[in-house]
C-alpha cells in the first residue's frame, strides 16, 4: 500500500495506552492499531526500501520477566533499517510524535573498544565534525555514556565526552500534527535519514561487526 500518513487515531491510540496499558484495552482496540499505527509504518519503510534497505518493526509487546514495570505493551511503534550491526536508521510513533533516528544503538562484541581506539585518533576528529552537522540540522545526540572517563583514558582528552560513549544515537521528534498526518512525513523522514546518513555510513564503517568477546571479556 502507498503511505498517506499516520492519522489522528494512531496517537489517540498511544494516548489511551497511557491511560489503560492492559490487556483489556489492547483487545478492544487492536483493529486501531493495526490500520492506524503498524500498517501506515510499514508502509512507510516499503517506501523507502529502495534507497536504505529494507525494514522491519518492533514487537509491540514489552518483554517484562526482569523488569520491575510490568506493564505489557509498549508505549510506541518502532521501525528500524539496518546499516551495519547494532547501527541503522530508526522511526518511532508514540503520543509524543514522530521521532526520526540514527546510530548505534546495542554495543556488541568488540565495538565499544573498536569505537574507543578510533575516537582516541585522527578519525575521531571526522565523527565530531559529523555530530556538530546533524546538531545544527536539528538533531539531539545522545546514547548510554559512561559517567566517568574509560579506563586508561586521559581526563584532559580532547575527545573526552565522545570516548565516555557506549553508543551514539541521534535523534529528533516531530509533534503530532501538521504533515505527520500525510503522505508527506515520508518525504521528511527521507530527508532526515539522508541528514544522518553520513554518521551512520561512519558508525558502520568504523564500529564495526558485533562478533562475541573473547572469554573473560566484557
Amino acid at each position: 500500500m502507498t503511505f498517506t500518513g499516520f492519522p489522528d487515531a494512531a496517537f489517540a491510540f498511544y494516548e489511551g495506552l497511557a491511560a489503560d496499558n492492559s490487556k483489556a484495552y489492547w483487545t478492544a482496540h487492536k483493529g486501531t492499531y493495526d490500520d492506524a499505527v503498524r500498517g501506515p509504518m510499514l508502509d512507510l519503510l516499503a517506501g523507502l526500501e529502495e534507497e536504505f534497505g529494507a525494514g522491519h518493526t518492533f514487537r509491540p509487546y514489552r518483554d517484562v520477566r526482569f523488569a520491575r514495570d510490568k506493564t505489557p505493551y509498549k508505549d510506541h511503534q518502532g521501525g528500524y533499517v539496518e546499516a551495519g550491526d547494532a547501527v541503522g536508521y530508526y522511526i518511532q510513533l508514540s503520543a509524543d510524535g514522530l521521532m526520526v533516528a540514527g546510530g548505534w544503538y546495542s554495543p556488541q562484541g568488540q565495538q565499544v573498544q573498536r569505537y574507543r581506539e578510533v575516537v582516541a585518533g585522527p578519525a575521531g576528529a571526522e565523527l565530531q565534525r559529523l555530530l556538530t552537522q546533524v546538531t545544527d540540522a536539528g538533531f539531539e545526540v545522545g546514547g548510554d555514556r559512561l559517567k566517568t572517563r574509560p579506563r586508561g583514558v586521559d581526563a584532559d582528552h580532547p575527545r573526552i565526552d565522545l570516548l565516555r560513549h557506549r553508543s551514539v544515537v541521534a535523534s529528533r521528534t516531530h509533534p503530532p500534527r501538521g504533515w505527520v498526518h500525510t503522505a508527506k512525513a515520508l518525504d521528511r523522514v527521507r530527508e532526515g535519514w539522508d541528514t544522518l546518513r553520513p554518521l551512520v555510513t561512519w558508525l558502520a564503517d568504523h564500529v564495526g561487526p558485533g562478533e562475541p568477546s573473547p572469554p573473560g571479556r566484557s
